[in-house]
């Protein structure tokens, strides 16, 4: 097997038409997104103090910006299946950074990112604005984070995390990691809760590389924004929400990882 994290996707050379492609979607886009963040931000002065950890309000302009993210790019989104209504979380496979904006287009989810993200410039800002809970998956604070995973989860949050621990190129699932399963089958958890699994599928513009909108290993951020942003015709996205589950239905969370990495794989037409 090839070494997929390795073989990056080459970036095509964008013409003058594709800059003002760049300069009209980025401005949009630009303004929509920071200018929501900084209305969330003071609808917040007010949330905070009178809801605490819950958010009946802000979540709303997250949705919006990210549906109209789609609109201005000119990506189409569909979408099958319904978001779970259940106490729980759900988990998707990881292949781009616009799975943020997929994800939180088609449901009013809080994500679970790793640390490292919170200190990531522009990025950071908008996760920790959104609700993002930031864990370490492994060291000292491990547990620590777990234990706050818990406590979002019993606040009503719905979290959504990526269990593969990376995004890929789009094409294929990698094994789910565990880790964040056992905070299921903590504290009574299990009786409480459901899992969701959803399953991103991207399709790229006609005639451009299948991996056009993942994202992963060693490639950096900007010039696939420009990429994405200069694109004379767009693919397309697909959420697809799989039926919740509950948590007791598995015994442990090694195979409530394996059922919910065998959904998500079933629904990726192109998996490896």
């Amino acid at each position: 097997m090839s070494d997929w994290k390795a073989d990056l996707m080459p970036f095509p050379r964008i013409g003058p038409m594709g800059w003002l492609r760049v300069l009209w979607r980025g401005g949009v886009l630009g303004a929509v997104t920071y200018g929501g963040l900084g209305l969330l931000l003071l609808l917040r002065l007010v949330e905070a103090p009178l809801f605490g950890m819950a958010r009946p309000w802000t979540p709303h302009i997250t949705q919006f910006v990210c549906r109209s993210s789609f609109r201005i790019l000119g990506i189409p989104l569909t979408v099958t299946g319904t978001p779970m209504e259940h106490h729980g979380a759900m988990v998707a496979n990881h292949a781009s950074w616009l799975d943020i904006f997929a994800l939180n287009a088609c449901a009013r989810i809080y994500f679970v990112a790793k640390a490292e993200v919170e200190g990531w410039a522009g990025i950071g800002w908008l996760a920790r604005a959104t609700g993002t809970l930031f864990i370490a998956r492994k060291g000292s604070e491990a547990k620590k984070h777990l234990a706050l995973f818990e406590e979002r989860l019993r606040a009503g949050h719905r979290l959504l995390f990526f269990p593969e621990g990376t995004s890929t190129d789009s094409r294929r699932v990698v094994p789910f990691k565990t880790t964040l399963f056992e905070a299921f089958y903590t504290h009574g958890m299990d009786r409480i809760m459901h899992i969701q699994p959803v399953t991103l599928v991207y399709h790229p513009p006609e005639n451009a590389d299948p991996r056009f909108y993942g994202w992963w290993g060693a490639m950096e951020f900007a010039p696939h924004l420009l990429m994405v942003l200069s694109a004379p015709q767009q693919g397309r996205v697909e959420v697809i929400f799989h039926p919740e589950v509950p948590v007791d239905a598995f015994e442990n969370r090694k195979v409530l990882a394996a059922h919910c990495e065998r959904v998500v794989r079933t629904s990726l037409p192109f998996a490896e």
